[in-house]
């Protein structure tokens, strides 16, 4: 099952973090980043993209060297739809995020600057992502699908969360 599967797995069970407010709310702010940019939405879905791959290879990182509940923690802790640099400096030192925003400016021709600055709210916009899939009695447990499925354990590769969030967008018609 695709990442987009999980997202909605989780936002029609009620056992699980995930909403259509929740994922509302992401859209909308990414709706707003475009704005604030003057970029198309899909231009800032591959930023994100771009993004969410370096976040999943911290997060699979965290996963290797602490255990899971670890991953979990941090998604919890900094999942939002605001600016939270602490979120970017939790994942990411300094080198790696002028990589990151070197790599989504070659993709998408956006200033690597301006995306640099983006990052204290893309990062906890891609983690919010992932929370959807957090159990809602036991939070910090490794039974989160939406994160589990993004970190894909079998690595076929087969996960991208601009395709997810570009799917979501059309669900809900922005």
């Amino acid at each position: 099952m695709g990442l987009f599967d999980q997202i909605l797995g989780a936002v029609n069970n009620p056992n699980q973090q995930g909403s259509l407010g929740q994922l509302g709310s992401i859209i909308n702010t990414v709706n707003q980043l475009s704005n604030t940019t003057g970029t198309n939405p899909s231009t800032m879905q591959s930023v994100i993209g771009v993004v969410g791959n370096y976040v999943r290879s911290a997060l699979q990182q965290k996963q290797a060297t602490e255990g899971n509940e670890a991953a979990q923690s941090l998604v919890n802790q900094y999942a939002g739809t605001s600016s939270n640099p602490q979120a970017v400096n939790s994942l990411f030192s300094p080198d790696i995020q002028q990589q990151v925003a070197q790599v989504a400016a070659q993709h998408t021709g956006l200033d690597a600057g301006t995306i640099q600055q983006l990052l204290p709210v893309i990062v906890p916009l891609v983690l919010n992502f992932l929370q959807s899939g957090a159990n809602n009695q036991n939070p910090q447990g490794s039974g989160n699908s939406v994160l589990n499925s993004f970190l894909d354990a079998d690595r076929d590769g087969d996960v991208d969360i601009a395709d997810a969030m570009q799917l979501i967008s059309r669900h809900f018609g922005r």
